[in-house]
């Protein structure tokens, strides 16, 4: 009796990626946009796991929203998030006009005036909009380069496209893991540079309690610790969509080092502060956060007791 064949999915992940990047940009942007509405659709239809932790997580978002208005929300979401894949496929492929005219960010004086003050400046985003677009538009419109921390994704080949992605649009990419990531980005910031975080769900042990949407949580430590440390501006920025092709933002004004307190309590301020920025834009465009992950600590599953088995759980 013949055994069927084992697949590998993680190479099978890699292949599919890489047809995404070598085909999709090739498409004409409206066949791209329908292609990426017709994917979400179907996959809202399905309700897999990540479609119905974004639904649960817009719950918390949107506490009044009856069950329609939410089975609303998570489809637009989808489609959101789907939007964010079709035009990160075809970023590459777009004119520096295209780039330039694709992202309309609000009070972006506030990073403007930072980056001419040479103390360096942090932007911290959640998982809203499209970044990687509001990334590009900062290296080509801007025409200023930052540095920016990506997750290790497995396979490994997976995580070198993400990282040959990011760089061939003007990104310095450094790995999560390792340690050294944060010596690296606070010189980057004495020397007056400017740093990206994606910073709204911790994947690390070390993240600093705060209360997102009235319940516990906790956020990365890095942004807050990197201003303290280095003087750099933090600033908060929160993306959207509208109904049109061009990618909206705002960048909110700086979060301050408050002037006493412990490092501790400094950084557990700021990261408050950060968490009610993030809260604003996400109240203001619930559709266009893009968390199909556990996120509160109330929706994790319990640390293993000492000499337990960790596997299958999900930690803070």
């Amino acid at each position: 009796m013949s055994r069927k064949p084992v697949i590998d999915t993680g190479k099978l992940t890699d292949a599919l990626y890489g047809l995404g990047w070598s085909t999709v940009k090739r498409l004409p942007e409206g066949a791209a946009v329908r292609l990426g509405r017709r994917i979400a659709d179907t996959a809202w239809k399905r309700r897999g796991k990540g479609v119905l932790r974004l639904e649960a997580n817009l719950a918390r978002v949107v506490p009044d929203a009856s069950p329609q208005r939410l089975a609303e929300l998570s489809r637009a979401g989808m489609r959101s998030y789907m939007r964010y894949w079709m035009e990160s496929f075809r970023l590459p492929a777009w004119s520096k006009d295209r780039i330039r005219n694709g992202f309309s960010p609000e009070d972006v004086h506030h990073l403007e005036d930072g980056l001419r003050s040479d103390r360096g400046v942090i932007l911290a985003l959640p998982h809203m909009g499209n970044y990687d677009l509001a990334g590009v538009w900062v290296t080509t419109k801007l025409n200023t380069p930052f540095t920016t921390v990506a997750e290790r994704l497995r396979p490994e080949s997976l995580y070198d496209r993400f990282v040959a992605y990011r760089e061939s649009l003007g990104m310095e990419v450094l790995p999560h893991t390792g340690g050294a990531a944060f010596g690296t980005l606070a010189r980057r910031l004495r020397a007056g540079g400017l740093v990206a975080l994606v910073a709204d769900r911790d994947l690390s042990s070390s993240g600093i309690p705060v209360k997102f949407f009235g319940e516990a949580t906790k956020m990365p430590a890095g942004p807050a610790m990197l201003a303290a440390q280095t003087g750099a501006m933090l600033l908060p920025v929160t993306l959207w969509y509208d109904e049109g092709p061009v990618l909206r933002g705002r960048v909110h004004p700086e979060i301050e080092v408050p002037e006493t307190g412990t490092r501790a309590d400094k950084a557990a301020q700021m990261t408050q502060a950060l968490a009610d920025a993030f809260a604003s834009g996400i109240a203001d465009h619930p559709e266009d956060w893009h968390m199909l992950q556990r996120l509160w600590l109330a929706d994790l599953e319990p640390r293993p007791e000492p000499g337990a088995p960790a596997a299958g759980t999900e930690t803070a």
